[in-house]
């Protein structure tokens, strides 16, 4: 049998944490159509895996993932990934998962890796990680949604000058421009990427995946369309017993313990 090309592991510490890692180093895991297959049904069972709360994504030291392998598909016609509905077909399978992802980034996150990336709920970069939209060095753009998360991310001025010039983007520079949430030294990166799972995998599930709803839904409505949308889902987990649980346990000064129901 060929080996897994993405390998997953379900921790003991921090408990509820799912570790997802792509395993093509000889190509600095370049992301292809196998690949998109077997993590998208490894994400969904995952996000089926009621004692998974949280999945941590990522690569290697050198590459998180070093874009799509284009030697795979340089000579494909437009017949070809018209017809195959190429990247549709797996890659949007992220997208679908309602418990929060984590893109633990070390090294190059470049085109379709940063594309997955974004697609994540938190990105951690290490102190060496490098992002990019390099497309157009090759005469095509991005097609992971590139063109599309970017600006919603770090504004239309810096995914024009981005996805336009085709340059890497320092860790330190994206998390200015707001395209990750924190930089961490790279030996340090699995301990605060893990560190931060567990943090969220010790809340109430269904608490977590309404966070995660509601901010999502801020990028595809109107705010007044939002703002009820959000009082809506806050209304909603007074429905929930991790709610009594968790403001007890607050006026009784002690910790509490969630059901996720």
């Amino acid at each position: 049998m060929s080996e897994s090309l993405v390998l997953v592991e379900k921790l003991v510490t921090p408990a509820k944490v799912a570790l997802v890692t792509f395993n093509r180093p000889k190509v600095m895991n370049a992301l292809n159509d196998a690949l998109a297959e077997e993590l998208a049904g490894k994400l969904a069972a995952l996000d089926a895996d009621p004692d998974v709360h949280v999945i941590v994504v990522t690569g290697s030291e050198k590459a998180f993932a070093a874009g799509a392998d284009i030697a795979a598909m340089a000579e494909w016609s437009y017949g070809t990934v018209y017809n195959n509905n190429y990247i549709t077909k797996h890659w949007e399978a992220a997208r679908s998962v309602r418990k929060p992802l984590i893109a633990a980034v070390s090294g190059y996150a470049l085109g379709g890796g940063c594309e997955f990336a974004m697609m994540c709920d938190i990105i951690i970069a290490a102190d060496n990680a490098k992002f990019g939209q390099p497309e157009i060095t090759i005469g095509t753009i991005p097609g992971l949604g590139g063109t599309q998360r970017m600006p919603r991310a770090v504004g239309k001025a810096k995914a024009m000058e981005w996805c336009l010039t085709g340059r890497f983007i320092t860790a330190q520079e994206a998390e200015a421009a707001g395209l990750v949430a924190r930089v961490v030294p790279a030996d340090k990166l699995m301990e605060e990427a893990l560190a931060t799972a567990g943090k969220i995998a010790s809340f109430s599930l269904p608490a977590v995946m309404k966070v995660k709803e509601t901010i999502n839904a801020a990028f595809e409505t109107t705010l007044t369309q939002g703002l009820q949308f959000e009082r809506r889902e806050f209304h909603a987990t007074f429905a929930l017993e991790d709610q009594k649980e968790g403001m007890r346990a607050f006026v009784e000064k002690r910790k509490p313990n969630f059901k996720n129901s």
